[in-house]
């Protein structure tokens, strides 16, 4: 996918979003791609709450 397509995606929530990794840097976590790698069409943002330890088990 091109640059502009990776952040279009993200801005709509179809893509993961990047976290800053240094203060020019930014990247992915290999959790997020390797979930949307496995299902892009059904990917959706992980909204992250109290309980997701438990998706761990």
């Amino acid at each position: 996918m091109s640059r502009s397509t990776i952040y279009r995606k993200i801005a709509e929530g179809t893509f993961p979003a990047q976290i800053k990794i240094s203060t020019n840097g930014a990247g992915w976590k290999e959790s997020d791609i390797n979930r949307w790698v496995a299902n892009p069409v059904g990917w959706r943002q992980h909204s992250f709450n109290e309980f997701d330890f438990l998706d761990d088990f």
